[in-house]
């Protein structure tokens, strides 16, 4: 299956994008939006919807509410991150207070993740 187009989540990430929490969209029109990168919202890949995914780096930006703090929330989340690393993708993964509280710290944070991606040597 081609990672990124599976037709049976499509819809439903289309509905997350016109949807989106407080906080994906403080993040998408506060900083995301403006970078000198493309910036994916609601992204399929595989059985997964990510919130954001920056495909030149392989960076895919996931927002946590507390239902990811729960037991099968955790699991869920760690089964969806091994499968995006076994792709080559990294997850960046912050909590809602965090871009509640430290909005400008998650901003520093992602910025530096890519500015460390685009330095990568590409294989």
């Amino acid at each position: 299956m081609n990672q990124t187009h599976n037709p049976r989540l499509r819809g439903h990430a289309k509905q997350l994008r016109k949807n989106m929490t407080k906080e994906e969209r403080r993040l998408w029109y506060g900083f995301l939006k403006g970078l000198p990168v493309m910036v994916h919202r609601q992204k399929v890949i595989g059985d997964y919807i990510v919130d954001f995914y920056i495909a030149e780096v392989k960076i895919v930006i996931e927002l946590d509410g507390s239902q990811h703090y729960e037991p099968e929330g955790k699991r869920m989340d760690e089964a969806r991150d091994n499968y995006l690393h076994s792709v080559g993708i990294t997850v960046l993964r912050y909590s809602n207070a965090d871009v509640n509280l430290r909005f400008s710290s998650v901003c520093e944070d992602v910025w530096n993740r890519l500015q460390d991606s685009e330095k990568k040597p590409s294989p």
